[in-house]
Formats: structure tokens, sequence, C-alpha cells
């Protein structure tokens, strides 16, 4: 039975979706996890990074929401295998909002296909409306990408007391694996106090079950590569597999999230 990860951030703009990405890869070929990545978030920024056009989909999670279809499930990458998204999965909110378990419709949909897998990756929108909450709910884990800007940590604080919140109350096993700090500018010192705002904040509430294995991880550096290898349709040790220094952080977070499964 695979296990299910949220990467998840009220805020936009923090990586996530290039953090999926990258994890899945390094899970796969790393690890050797059969990995399935889920795009939840209506930009359906995952479906276009990893090479699909996300209007050409006939299917995508939207329809295992709605009309509890199977999850269309794309096997072309190779490493890994997709549950596409596009800008219509933004309706299932509206139209799931009268339905009965409106909560659970991920966590049935992916209930169905948990044991071909041994990690799942969920990429949250940057929200807290029905469809993160559906991601909460299927999750056994939370990962939270925080970019390394004091904004952005000022933020987070506020997003871990309503995630806390609502996970309590929709699904109270969920626990958050860690935080990766993200386009970090190690030569500017509000990247320096950043960091250290986001580990004394975790070290702050480890006395909480909730937060008490979690882990902040060693920053992922700001570099342009990311962005290439995103136009590329690539990960970034396809694209550039001599920076070390970004992928390194990678591989130590996959190797945690190996042995979670």
């Amino acid at each position: 039975m695979g296990s299910v990860i949220a990467l998840f951030n009220m805020s936009g703009g923090v990586g996530k979706s290039t953090l999926t990405m990258n994890l899945g890869y390094h899970l796969s070929q790393d690890h050797q996890k059969r990995v399935l990545m889920v795009d939840m978030d209506p930009q359906a920024s995952l479906t276009t990074f990893v090479g699909f056009s996300p209007f050409d989909m006939e299917k995508t999670v939207q329809q295992a929401m709605l009309a509890r279809e199977p999850l269309p499930i794309l096997q072309e990458l190779g490493w890994a295998d997709l549950v596409p998204a596009n800008i219509f999965l933004s309706q299932a909110e509206l139209r799931l909002s009268s339905e009965l378990r409106r909560e659970y419709r991920l966590a049935d949909a992916l209930e169905k296909v948990r044991h071909e897998y041994d990690v799942i990756l969920l990429d949250c929108p940057p929200s807290l409306g029905l469809l993160s909450v559906n991601c909460l709910v299927a999750s056994d884990y939370l990962l939270i990408p925080i970019q390394a800007e004091y904004k952005s940590v000022e933020a987070t604080i506020n997003l871990l007391q309503v995630t806390y919140e609502t996970a309590q109350q929709v699904n109270p096993k969920l626990r958050v694996v860690g935080a990766v700090p993200t386009m970090y500018d190690e030569r500017t010192k509000q990247s320096q106090r950043a960091l250290e705002a986001i580990s004394e904040m975790f070290e702050s509430i480890r006395g909480n079950k909730f937060f008490e294995k979690t882990t902040v991880f060693q920053p992922i550096p700001r570099r342009t590569h990311f962005a290439n290898a995103t136009a590329e349709h690539q990960v970034l040790a396809q694209f550039a597999p001599k920076l070390v220094d970004a992928i390194r952080p990678l591989q130590e977070i996959t190797q945690r999230l190996g042995a979670l499964t």
C-alpha cells in the first residue's frame, strides 16, 4: 500500500510543482519506487512541466472527483506515472460543494490504485479550498515547500495553524514529514534570515504530535537551471546532472520520503 504525500502551501510561486516532479524522479531512479504524481492544481503546472498539454487531455483528475470515474493515469514518462489536470478542475470545488462525502472524493479514487504504487505525490493548489482539503484527507504525510523569503515565512505561520486545525478535523493521522526551503539565495541576508526563521519556527512547535518528526531539509538553491529544465520538460538531474549543489538537497529529501514506504 503506497504512502500518499501532499506537497502543500497556501502561497503560490514557492516551486511546489517543480519540487514534485524532481522528487518523483529521484524516488523512482534512486530508490526504485513506483511513483504516481497527481496534479490537483487547476493551473496544471505539473502536467505542463512534464510535457503534456493540459487542454489536450480527454480525461483529467476532474472526472474522478466529479463522476467517480477511474483515475486517468498517463504512463508515458517512464520514470513515474501522472494523473493530469487542467483549468476545468476549478469547477470541481463549486460542483462538489453540495455533494455528500465531498472531502473524500480523492481518497476514494486513490484507494483503488494505492496497491500499485510505493509513493503517491499530490501537487496541491495554493489555497485551502475543497481541492486541498481532499488532498489532506487522502494523505498520510504533508511536505511543505517554503520560499526562503521572510514574507513567505510569516505567511507559513498562518498556514501551519490553519492546516493543523483542518487536518485534526478531517484526518487526525496526518503528519508533517518536513519543510523544504526553496529558492534559497545564499548570497543574501534575507534568505539567510528566512532560513533561520524557518528552523526556529518548526523547532518551537515540535511539542505538537502533528509536527514532532518534522525535518527542515537542506534548502533548494535558487538556480535558473530549474526553469530551463522545466521548459525542456526535464527534471534537474536530466538537464544539468553536474549541478550537485541543487541536486543533493533533492536526494536528501527523497531518502527520507523513501523510508516512509
